[in-house]
């Protein structure tokens, strides 16, 4: 980097004003030979944990209503972004303007309701399947489960899978067939989970976690969102159980599960009386 194209790059990264174009700057003087030694060695791969971790932290602060935490975290994604795009530009494969260029022109095409040349009212559903159509023909010839990401948390890929799977009407004509078929893997898991090796009880696991997301796609429930309520359900009543032991002097080590289950239940009990105010 030249004497004067340096000076600009200082300029341009303490300039608070600078926007996008000094994120940029940032990116690639973190991997400019003379950048940082962490920064320098990243690759596609090991970003890629980084990119799904700030993802969810992003979820995360909007879960928790953390508006004055959310700003951060949506920075600390679209950094992500653009670390992506600048080894993709190291890699000769395309650099940022072609990303943002790539998704402005995928937005215009899938809402030509918005863009269009005639105005075509549509209602949510209307354009949801609309956008799954507009998907289908961007993929081209494919099979039905192409394209649903592997990186996806395991709960919300399987809602995705059998989503497409019922749009060839591969699904359970009512919710009934999928409780009764929850009841029977279930069943299954406890009866033979003495004489199953390891494996096959993580693939009977696994067959009833994806019946209970069918199960959650049939009640137009996130399984995402639920579990992750109800983790916070768990360790909201723990921290009580906690705090009840610790008055009487003891820690959860020094008590037994008769008294935490007391607790627990008088946590629980709490937060309904709560609720009914």
């Amino acid at each position: 980097m030249g004497e004067g194209t340096r000076e600009a790059s200082d300029r341009l990264v303490q300039d608070p004003e600078g926007g996008l174009p000094r994120l940029v700057e940032i990116m690639a003087r973190l991997r400019a030979p003379d950048g940082c030694p962490w920064d320098r060695e990243q690759t596609f791969a090991t970003i890629a944990l980084y990119t799904i971790e700030e993802a969810h932290e992003v979820a995360d602060a909007i879960a928790r209503e953390a508006w004055g935490e959310l700003k951060g975290e949506l920075g600390d994604l679209l950094f992500q972004s653009v670390y992506h795009a600048q080894m993709a530009a190291e890699a000769g494969l395309f650099d940022l303007h072609d990303v943002i260029r790539a998704i402005s022109d995928k937005m215009v095409a899938r809402h030509p309701h918005v863009f269009g040349a005639e105005a075509d009212p549509r209602t949510a559903e209307e354009q949801t399947a609309a956008w799954e159509a507009q998907k289908a023909r961007e993929r081209g010839p494919a099979r039905v489960l192409d394209g649903v990401a592997l990186g996806l948390p395991a709960l919300t890929r399987a809602v995705k899978l059998q989503k497409r799977a019922a749009r060839v009407g591969f699904d359970w004509p009512s919710t009934d067939e999928v409780v009764a078929k929850i009841t029977e893997e279930a069943a299954e898991l406890v009866e033979a989970r003495e004489s199953l090796t390891p494996a096959e009880v993580e693939e009977e696991f696994g067959d009833l976690l994806f019946v209970m997301a069918n199960l959650a796609r049939h009640l137009s429930v996130d399984p995402e969102a639920a579990l992750r309520a109800a983790n916070a359900k768990f360790t909201r009543r723990f921290a009580r159980i906690e705090d009840w032991l610790a008055e009487a002097g003891k820690t959860p080590a020094e008590s037994d599960l008769a008294e935490m289950d007391a607790l627990w239940n008088r946590a629980k009990a709490e937060e309904k009386a709560a609720k009914a105010r």
